[in-house]
């Protein structure tokens, strides 16, 4: 289960925040019971960050539609059905427990004009699962036109985001978690 083909095996020392991280790309989760930082790049693409706030086990997923895969083809975390499965199943399987699960949601971005918004429906989907498993939601940076890049450190909760401008400029944002 903790390494199977859709769990991040990219692992490096992120220097801006002076940690362990773990980078995950489309179609990939990392959940950890460890203080390690998990980072991804999103476009239009969405990735919920959850975690057991009694105990700091946490992970996030990046996936790349919503809802499930079609039924003839194998569940995929590229769907955000199966995404969320994936990264909640490994969460318990860790020590976390359902009724202490909150979220935050990131990406969904309109990142390029006259394409539909798959990313609006992305992010619709997140919270609409949530929602029906109960799992509140601390913090959501949606839409726009901006790609963004997610920072999660599931033993805190904080996450910062940085929205990627055209003009090699950047946003910050910060979503605290513990102090």
């Amino acid at each position: 289960m903790h390494n199977g083909p859709y769990f991040a095996k990219t692992s490096y020392f992120d220097r801006t925040f002076n940690q362990q991280a773990v980078k995950i790309l489309p179609g990939e989760y990392h959940a950890t019971d460890s203080d390690t930082m998990i980072v991804t790049v999103l476009g239009s693409c969405v990735s919920v960050c959850i975690r057991d706030r009694t105990n700091g086990i946490g992970g996030m997923n990046h996936y790349m539609l919503p809802g499930e895969a079609a039924a003839a083809g194998a569940p995929s975390p590229r769907y955000g059905a199966h995404a969320m499965e994936l990264l909640i199943d490994h969460l318990v399987h860790l020590g976390g427990r359902l009724p202490y699960l909150e979220a935050k949601v990131f990406g969904a971005g309109r990142v390029i004009n006259g394409v539909t918004d798959v990313g609006e429906r992305n992010a619709e989907f997140a919270l609409r699962y949530l929602e029906e498993r109960a799992i509140p939601v601390t913090a959501v940076d949606i839409g726009d036109i901006y790609p963004r890049k997610v920072y999660f450190a599931p033993a805190t909760g904080r996450a910062f985001v940085r929205r990627i401008r055209n003009n090699g400029n950047a946003d910050a944002l910060f979503f605290g978690g513990e102090p």
